[in-house]
């Protein structure tokens, strides 16, 4: 992971990081081989820089953490979800622009 902000999620913290947080987390879903989840890499890394403080941001790999994948209905990636109180807000699939996911954050801070 390229940024310091994008905290790692697994199955097991997944409840504690997303569910539980106070703020409201744009998790991404993602997979080592696949491509277009590279290409989107840049652009999760600026959200989480540029959202410090006031939105979480989150990585997931389905393939080491498929419970919670398979849980969210994760059938192709890039999928990237917007959480706030534990409630899915906004679910995006594929390549998405940045100003799309500031878009939802600013409705959601």
């Amino acid at each position: 992971m390229a940024s310091q902000t994008v905290v790692e999620l697994t199955d097991s913290n997944f409840e504690s990081e997303v569910i539980n947080s106070d703020v409201p987390v744009l998790v991404d879903f993602w997979a080592e081989w696949c491509q277009p989840c590279r290409m989107l890499a840049p652009t999760i890394d600026a959200i989480a820089d540029e959202y410090q403080g006031k939105v979480k941001v989150g990585k997931l790999d389905i393939d080491s953490h498929r419970e919670v994948a398979a849980n969210h209905s994760i059938s192709s990636i890039p999928t990237v979800i917007v959480f706030k109180n534990g409630e899915v807000q906004k679910k995006f699939v594929g390549l998405t622009s940045k100003d799309q996911f500031k878009s939802t954050l600013d409705e959601l801070v």
